[in-house]
């Protein structure tokens, strides 16, 4: 399993097996501001540092001044900040690890971004459950028979039809996050259809 890039956000430092392959097998590996210090824990070294720099501690300001790249703009996140800056240099096929956990809020900003990242990079976001993909038209996704899945719609007036799902969406418009969360694979693929709009679907490891 490899990545070309990964953007460890300043959540939970990943625990899952699969996570953690992501980031030891990264050729670059991204880290938002304050998460710097947690990969240098775990014995990697950031690629880039990219954010307000207000949560780095003198001794890896120091270190790592090389590659700090700070932007204290205040309009975005961290998150996005090294989402740009990594499509500002051609690395346009994302992993994001480390954005969920610890504060609630930004787990469901950070979430909720994906579908904005999708317009200009090929992104996903693994967590300890699962991985999170912005879809941005009509596809197939492989599954598992069993396999749990939940499917969020950004724009509630987008008319969603599934297939290959035990509980099957038709012309559905998702007015509220919680309406199609915890459905189910039956097979070796779902299918997704919609014409315009925002989509983020979770599978579950």
């Amino acid at each position: 399993m490899t990545s070309e890039t990964v953007i460890l956000a300043n959540g939970s430092f990943p625990a899952h097996k699969t996570a953690l392959a992501y980031l030891q097998s990264a050729s670059h590996i991204i880290c938002c501001d304050g998460a710097a210090r947690s990969l240098i824990e775990f014995g990697l070294k950031p690629f880039a540092i990219v954010g307000d720099c207000d949560s780095l501690n003198p001794e890896i300001l120091n270190k790592y001044k090389d590659r700090i790249f700070k932007d204290t703009e205040q309009e975005t996140n961290d998150l996005t900040k090294a989402v740009r800056w990594c499509s500002e240099r051609g690395y346009d096929d994302i992993v994001i690890l480390g954005a969920t956990g610890k504060r609630e809020d930004h787990t469901i900003g950070n979430i909720s971004l994906l579908a904005e990242y999708a317009q200009f990079i090929n992104v996903k976001m693994i967590t300890d459950t699962g991985i999170f993909y912005p879809v941005t038209k009509s596809g197939k996704f492989e599954s598992s028979p069993r396999q749990q899945v939940s499917i969020f719609s950004i724009n509630p007036e987008t008319e969603i039809t599934s297939s290959g799902l035990l509980y099957p969406l038709i012309k559905r418009k998702l007015k509220n996050w919680w309406e199609a969360t915890l459905n189910e694979a039956t097979g070796d693929y779902f299918e997704l259809e919609f014409e315009k709009g925002q989509v983020i679907v979770f599978m579950e490891f």
